[in-house]
């Protein structure tokens, strides 16, 4: 079982629903799912629950799994419309970062892996701000390497309508990742003024 491939893997659990064929193909990606998750979730206990749903999901979903795609491109699709249709609410939006993390500003910051922190979450801060749409699209092309063709078949899409939005997305993310730099460097100077005028 070990040699197999996903997609023999797949036809032979629906031939014979022997639950190790299932079994075999958890193993295989259930940690891949698992990040995927929690990248969407910054929660290791949704990120289980989402999961757990996921694969509870792909069980009976499998039926419907024609190898149009590479059976982990179909999961992943799987993945991502599960997760942005369960943060896509408006309670469900990740705020962890604007409460953690920049709660404070130090007034020089000389370990570069402090600045790589920063940048860091300047950029997840710029992804937050779009939709989950918007960035299960950025994630598929740029995280999990998953080609163009891909992305559109999984969209409905074709493929120059999928490297447009990518395009505008580039932009639309380097556009609020600036205005977050913006934002930190004028916090800067107003802390820097306070503390050198307290009176004014």
């Amino acid at each position: 079982m070990k040699n197999l491939s996903d997609e023999e893997l797949v036809r032979l659990y629906i031939d014979t629903q022997r639950n190790a064929y299932f079994e075999r193909l958890y193993e295989r990606y259930c940690d891949k799912v698992y990040r995927k998750c929690l990248s969407f979730t910054k929660d290791p206990v949704r990120a289980e629950d989402f999961t757990h749903d996921i694969f509870l999901k792909l069980i009976v979903k499998l039926g419907g799994f024609r190898e149009q795609a590479k059976f982990s491109t179909w999961l992943y699709s799987i993945t991502y419309n599960y997760c942005t249709d369960q943060v896509r609410s408006p309670q469900s939006r990740r705020e962890v970062y604007m409460e953690e993390g920049w709660d404070r500003f130090e007034d020089e910051v000389d370990d570069m892996a402090e600045i790589a922190e920063m940048e860091a979450k300047r950029l997840q801060l710029a992804m937050d701000r779009l939709s989950p749409e918007e960035q299960a699209m950025l994630l598929m092309k740029y995280q999990d390497d998953i080609s163009i063709r891909e992305i559109a078949a999984m969209n409905g899409l074709t493929e120059s309508a999928v490297k447009m939005r990518l395009k505008r997305l580039r932009e639309k993310l380097r556009r609020y990742y600036l205005e977050g730099a913006i934002f930190w460097l004028l916090l800067a100077i107003k802390v820097s003024f306070t503390l050198r005028c307290p009176f004014r």
